[in-house]
Order: structure tokens, then C-alpha cells, then sequence
């Protein structure tokens, strides 16, 4: 092969996300350079992230997509050439390689995967997800045994690991979903205690029913109206963690807020984070999260879409609330 696939991003959102913000183009192999290796990617990750990362925002936690360059995502692949010490033919490699069929790197950011582990389990439990999920649940919050907790954006990759973290460490857990087969999901399949479907239910009443003595811990991960709802039924000292605002990503003016008066009356910790921060702490979080797996209590589902210009179309699905799990392109 002399060419290869990429899609670079060419104009920025403004309220939707679709083929228009992108343009396929073809590039040629380049020649390998000593301490290079070329990784053939295989299977692709979307996030939610990514709505960020296409915003014209430099004050940002991460610097934007430019124009006309590739666009950035996470995805595991096979090294199909090396001039790198470390990196030989046929290894699986887990990294930040973009919208494209091949890429070069020097290895800074990659890493070796078990070549026995399925690149769909690997995207969706041992890349961004799991280690953003126990980053936040753990390194910013501090659940313990017998409290609330309440997940918005429950049934996405990361909200469903940590419900089910808390839920294995012995937490209440209530998960915020947008259909009814996504709440059967997390309560009959993942072991949440309930689930509060935002588009059909009354969400006070919802939560009320659920978490009668309160909440005491809140992983935010995508604004709306449910934010203002366990807002106001936070238990004192409780915490909010702050992951993502998906409801937000591409709004023209960012809705308001709740008052900030229950933070003083409650003495409420609220922190927001993000995992560029932490990714020096993959080994230590990988380490925390892996017996959680190895004993089964982490269980994962994968919309997986085909092929590389798929991924223009899919980034809507985060929208419509139509993915069923975690949101991958197979190459």
C-alpha cells in the first residue's frame, strides 16, 4: 500500500455535527525514520469529547482540532513496519492515532495491549472510558459504602463503569438514561438500583422516589435539566463531579446553572476534571480498575459502525441518544 484514508476536520460545529464539518482525503505512506513505526489502526474510538475538541475554544483543557488537519481520536491497531526499539511487527497498540486507516508515531502516547484482548474490550473498558471513570470516581471523589450515588449519562461508556464501581464497592446507584430500554439495561443487566429515563419521567418525583434520604454523590456528564433536579436534593457535604456537559458541547449560549446557594447551606464539593491531567496515572488507574474486571463486576456493550467514513455520521448519535454503548468504527 503507497496511499491511505484519512479525514480531516475543515470547518467548525455550529449546532449540528455531520459530514459537512469534514473532508476525506488520501496520503501517501511516508517513509519511516529511526524510532518511527507505523501502526495499521483497526478499530477507531468516538467520544463525546471530540464535540469539544472541533470548537474554535483555546482555553480549553486541550488545545483544538486545527483545520485542515486530521481529526483527532483514540484507537488500537497492529504495527505493520518499525524502526523503533520497543515496537515490533504485530504488536497491539492502543494511542491517539486520528481519523485514518495508518499512522506514524514515535510512541509517545502509545502503549502495548495484550494481543489476546479484543480491540472493542480494550476501547471500551481499558482505554479513555475505564480510566476517565475511575479517575473521577476515585481520584476526585470519595463514595464509600452505603451512600447515593446518581450518574447521569448512565448507560454511555464511562457513566455505566462508574455505576458499576460503586455499585461493587457497595453505593446506591441511580443512573440517568434517555429510553426505557437503556434503563433495563443498566437495572437488569449492570445491577443499578434504578433509573430515571429524563425524556419521559417527572424527574423530581423520579428521584425522590429512588434516593428518599438524599444524594450524596453526583457524576455529572451531561447538563441539563436533570443537573438542577439532584442538585437540589444533594445531601450536606456531599460531592459533584463534573465529567462532561454533552447537553452544552455545541451550544450557542450554555444554560444556566443552578444557584449557588445550596453549595454554601450543604458545604457541596463540586470538581470538575479531565483525564489530559492524569494520563500519567494510566498504570495506577488500569491497576485499580483491572481486579474489577478480572472478577467480572465490569460489564461493557459496543455500537459498532463500519468503516473509517462512518465516524463523520456517528458523532450524532451522541445527540440523539441513539448509540447502544460504547461508540466504535471498525476499519
Amino acid at each position: 500500500m503507497t496511499s491511505f484514508t484519512a479525514i480531516n476536520l475543515v470547518k467548525r460545529p455550529e449546532g449540528s455535527v455531520g459530514p459537512e464539518l469534514f473532508e476525506v482525503v488520501e496520503k501517501t505512506v511516508p517513509e519511516l525514520k529511526d524510532g518511527e513505526f507505523l501502526v495499521r489502526q483497526t478499530h477507531m474510538s468516538l467520544d463525546p469529547a471530540m464535540l469539544g475538541w472541533m470548537s474554535p475554544d483555546r482555553n480549553s483543557y486541550i488545545p483544538p482540532v486545527e483545520l485542515g488537519d486530521v481529526m483527532r481520536s483514540s484507537g488500537v491497531g497492529r504495527v505493520v513496519k518499525s524502526r523503533h526499539p520497543d515496537f515490533a511487527e504485530d504488536d497491539q497498540v492502543m494511542g491517539m492515532f486520528g481519523w485514518q486507516e495508518l499512522a506514524v508515531t514515535n510512541g509517545q502516547g502509545v502503549n502495548k495491549v495484550d494481543s489476546d484482548l479484543p480491540p472493542e474490550m480494550v476501547l471500551s473498558v481499558f482505554a479513555l472510558p475505564g480510566l476517565t471513570a475511575t479517575q473521577g470516581l476515585y481520584g476526585e471523589g470519595h463514595p464509600e459504602a452505603g451512600e447515593t450515588l446518581v450518574v447521569s449519562g448512565a448507560a454511555g461508556s464511562v457513566g455505566s463503569i462508574v455505576g458499576q464501581l460503586a455499585k461493587a464497592d457497595g453505593l446506591r446507584v441511580i443512573g440517568v438514561v434517555g429510553n426505557d430500554e437503556k434503563a433495563d439495561w443498566i437495572v437488569n443487566e449492570l445491577g443499578f438500583d434504578g433509573a430515571v429515563n429524563y425524556k419521559t419521567d417527572d424527574i423530581g418525583a423520579k428521584l425522590d422516589e429512588l434516593a428518599p434520604d438524599g444524594i450524596d454523590m453526583y457524576f455529572e456528564n451531561t447538563g441539563g435539566p436533570i443537573q438542577h433536579r439532584v442538585f437540589e436534593r444533594m445531601n450536606a457535604h456531599g460531592e459533584i463531579i463534573v465529567c462532561g456537559m454533552i447537553a452544552d458541547y455545541t451550544a450557542r449560549e450554555p444554560s444556566a446553572g443552578p444557584n449557588w446557594m445550596n453549595i454554601v447551606r450543604k458545604r457541596l464539593t463540586i470538581k470538575g476534571y479531565t483525564m489530559p491531567d492524569h494520563f500519567h496515572k494510566a498504570p495506577e488507574l488500569l491497576a485499580r480498575l483491572t481486579p474489577y474486571v478480572q472478577e467480572g463486576k465490569i460489564q461493557y456493550r459496543t455500537h459498532v459502525l463500519d468503516g473509517l467514513e462512518s465516524a463523520m455520521t456517528g458523532l450524532n448519535l451522541f445527540f440523539t441518544g441513539e448509540n447502544k454503548g460504547k461508540l466504535i468504527v471498525k476499519l
